[in-house]
């Protein structure tokens, strides 16, 4: 490499990362040129990335609202230290141990790599109860959940909260956020997930052999939730919208996407809100908020009300396929998470 005067210059630092180059393809490690931070953006190294199933999606050139163009480094969620604070910035310093949901979509570089230069509204200081690899499981679903349950539905005490999916990675932390905030909560699973859910300290709803009649009569006396958190879209949303409470009940989707018919939310005089935790990281607008929330969620990890479920299993950044694989195929007792740092 040359200087502008043609003088030979030291090379840039390389790092190790995970690099789709092209959809539907087995990502690749790869070496490349360590980033740099620009204004307002501080130099992660990081230890830790979490598996998302939008992972997957975008691997398989299934997930066109991600704005993902391959070649692309994979990874949404890290933990980290930082390394390097760039022009502006002032809550972070050198280390600094963060997390955040950093990168991965609308052309940010992802965070299965040894570093990342991120926006600093992005991220918050790690919870210090939490591992890395803990910490790293729970950007993506933290903030998802709150925006589900506190920025639209505003759960709080002696609400009823059902939480559709309450074992699987977003709702295992939307249980725990809307019973940190009072609520009463029941959750819908099948199998081992039930147990997993009733360790939580929710009412577990086995959805196979439990009609929506029955838990309504059951667990509100017919009245219906105060607040529905859905995680799994299609029909269970339109269970959704004949199990909320008349006129103040709230219907909440991370999946509302498809057709679905409004009239029983609508004879009911209830609301509905989706849920699209991407979009900051798209547009680049609100990321503070992002910041902001992931602070108050290490509030309450610290206090011992939330904590991450994950996989035992180990992988690393050559095996980032194996852990693709853990999550396709559900066989894997919590969050996936790819160890990063050395």
């Amino acid at each position: 490499m040359q200087n502008d005067d043609g003088r030979a210059g030291a090379e840039r630092p390389r790092m190790r990362a995970v690099v789709l180059e092209e959809f539907g393809t087995e990502p690749v490690l790869r070496s490349l040129e360590r980033p740099a931070p620009g204004p307002g953006e501080v130099l992660v190294r990081i230890e830790a990335s979490g598996v998302n199933p939008l992972d997957l999606k975008i691997t398989a050139g299934a997930a066109a609202h991600a704005r993902v163009t391959p070649p692309a480094v994979l990874g949404i969620d890290l933990a980290g230290v930082v390394t390097e604070v760039g022009p502006g910035v002032t809550a972070f310093g050198a280390g600094d141990e963060v997390y955040g949901m950093a990168g991965g979509v609308g052309g940010l570089p992802g965070t299965l790599a040894e570093y990342a230069a991120v926006d600093a509204d992005l991220l918050a200081v790690k919870p210090a109860r939490l591992t890395m690899a803990e910490a790293a499981a729970l950007p993506l679903a933290v903030i998802t959940a709150w925006e589900g349950l506190v920025d639209r539905a505003r759960v709080g005490e002696r609400d009823l909260v059902l939480v559709h999916g309450g074992a699987g990675g977003v709702g295992h932390v939307a249980v725990q956020l809307a019973q940190a905030r009072g609520a009463t909560v029941f959750a819908t699973g099948s199998g081992g997930d039930l147990d997993t859910i009733r360790a939580l300290g929710a009412e577990p709803i086995d959805y196979r052999t439990t009609a929506l009649d029955e838990y309504l009569r059951t667990a509100t006396g017919g009245e219906g939730f105060d607040v529905v958190f859905d995680t799994i879209g299609g029909a269970t949303l339109d269970l959704s919208f004949a199990a909320v409470r008349t006129y103040t009940g709230r219907v909440v989707s991370i999946l509302g996407w498809g057709e679905h018919s409004l009239a029983p939310l609508s004879f009911r005089g209830a609301s509905y809100s989706g849920v699209f935790t991407l979009l900051p990281l798209i547009t680049g607008k609100h990321r503070a908020h992002h910041g902001r929330v992931l602070a108050q969620a290490a509030e309450l990890v610290d206090r011992g009300l939330i904590t991450p479920i994950l996989d035992p299993t180990p992988y690393h950044l050559g095996a980032v396929a194996d852990a693709h694989e853990a999550v396709a195929s559900g066989k894997r007792q919590g969050k996936v998470v790819v160890k990063v740092g050395p």
